[in-house]
Parts: C-alpha cells; structure tokens; sequence
C-alpha cells in the first residue's frame, strides 16, 4: 500500500492504481470497517468458531472485497464472515481486493454479491431483492439481468416477505424451507399460516403434504385428504425397541416418506447420562 497520503490513489485512472485496485492486497485489519449496507444481519456464532479455526490452520484462503475511502482506510463490501473470522484468531492481515465505488455503488455491490453466496437463507435473499427494488431503485426485469435470475425467481423470493414474522424466522432457522413458505403464502389468513406452520413442525410435514394441506383449507367443502397419517412401520417398531433398549418411553414421529424425528426424555441428569452411555454401547 501506498505510505504517502499525498499520492494516494483517489481513482482508478491515478498514477499506480492498477497496482491496487482490482488486485490482491494485504491489508491491515484495523484499516477496514463493516459496511453498513451488509445485507446479512445474523452470523451463526457456531460456523464462525469453525471458520475462525479453518483460518488459523490454512489461512483465509478467498480475499474479502473492500471499498476505498480514503488513506488506508476501507469499508467491506463482502466477506464479512471472514473478516469476523480473521479477528476472532488474532490476524493483523487479511487479503483482499480493492475497488472503489460511491455509497450507492457499494450498496449495490454488496448486496448483488451477497446473493450469489451459497449459505444466505431465503428471507435474507428476499430482503437483499427488495433493498435492491427499494434502495437501488431497479426494475426486476434490471435485477434479473444483475443476479442472473428469472423474474419468476425473484417474484417468489418477494413473496415470502408477506409471511407472517413468526414463519419467516423459521425459515431463516431452518426448521421450513421456501418450498413450505411458498405453499403458505397462498394463505391469506395470518391465523391459517400458522396453524399450518405449527402442524409442519409438529407432523415433519413435506412441501407435497404441506400443499395438500393448505388446499384443504381453501376447499373446506371437499372430501378431506388431510396428510396426516400415521407413523410408518418401520418408525413405530424402532420405537419400541428404543423403548425397552432405554426403559423409558420414546416418542417416534415420521411421516410417509420417512422423515421424522425421536424425543427422548429423561429426568434428570443421572438419567440422561445412562441413557447417553447405553446409546453409545457403553456399560
């Protein structure tokens, strides 16, 4: 980096910026600030500890994107899990490309690059579409062409904001996926989305069960094709043999499919430990 503030690069047409700009630089962390347009607004305080430890054995192998603001000093433009990440182990360094961009370019460029990444959950994809209509002012048709998406694409990750905030948030935790969200948007009634939520997670519906499902409570008047069915053969033989394996009352739920989940109780520690070493195959 340059030491000379005054022949610090304001542009990419200045003297040595195709040194800086657009290339690989290592960076002072201290240099750099969070953006404040980042569209991610929740980090899974977990995967960052993996992250952090990843970094300290290899590295951080992908560079951030900053943008310029002045003499040695950034903002983030994408890559603030690594940047958390970096901090958490102590580094003084972090590679990264540098570009420099107005507010509303920055915005722009944060938000478009945030939408390509693999791990934002659909309601963080949804919001980031919307600032991008709200913010950036673009027409989906423009967005399309700037994510590499259809108009259909991005009309269904809109919709799922109309969701109410409870259904949203279990998208965002994983317990529904936009396959269900999507089904429940055909809801109009606030009340219906949340029974059906609520009977998702309780039964391990599928998107197929859960579709069924809203329609019969469109069409009350047919012949109820509920896909609430009871728990498979397979599911209800394991539980008991968990059962008498524990000697307390394990409860099975599965649906068709084979999907489910096991609940096993215990009341206190002393239980929990028997129970834990017996499914270990520990005596």
């Amino acid at each position: 980096m340059l030491k000379d503030p005054e022949n610090d690069i304001q542009s990419a047409n200045d003297k040595g910026a195709d040194k800086v700009v657009g290339n690989i630089v290592e960076l002072e962390l201290d240099s750099i600030e969070v953006n404040p347009y980042q569209p991610r607004s929740s980090f899974n305080e977990e995967t960052l500890q993996e992250l952090a430890s990843s970094i300290k054995e290899l590295g951080v192998i992908q560079p951030i994107t900053v943008r310029k603001l002045g003499f040695n000093t950034f903002q983030l433009v994408s890559g603030e899990r690594r940047y958390r990440a970096s901090k958490l182990v102590g580094l003084k360094t972090i590679p990264a490309y540098i570009r420099i961009a107005n507010d509303q370019e920055s915005l722009e460029m944060a938000l478009v690059e945030n939408i390509q990444r693999q791990d934002l959950d659909p309601i963080e994809i949804a919001l980031s579409y919307r600032r991008l209509i709200e913010e950036i002012q673009l027409t989906q048709e423009e967005m399309s062409n700037r994510v590499g998406k259809n108009r259909s694409t991005i009309a269904n990750y809109l919709r799922l904001l109309k969701l109410d905030p409870i259904i949203q948030t279990g998208m965002r935790d994983g317990f529904i996926t936009m396959g269900h969200g999507r089904a429940l948007i055909t809801l109009e009634d606030t009340a219906d989305q949340l029974e059906v939520y609520e009977k998702i997670i309780s039964d391990s519906l599928s998107v197929r069960e859960t579709e069924a499902l809203v329609r019969n409570l469109q069409n009350p008047g047919q012949k109820s094709t509920s896909p609430k069915a009871e728990t498979p053969a397979f599911a209800r033989k394991a539980g008991k043999e968990l059962s008498d394996l524990l000697d307390v009352k394990v409860d099975v739920k599965a649906n068709a499919s084979g999907k489910g989940k096991l609940i096993i109780p215990f009341k206190n520690k002393t239980e929990f430990e028997r129970i834990s070493k017996l499914i270990q195959g520990e005596k």
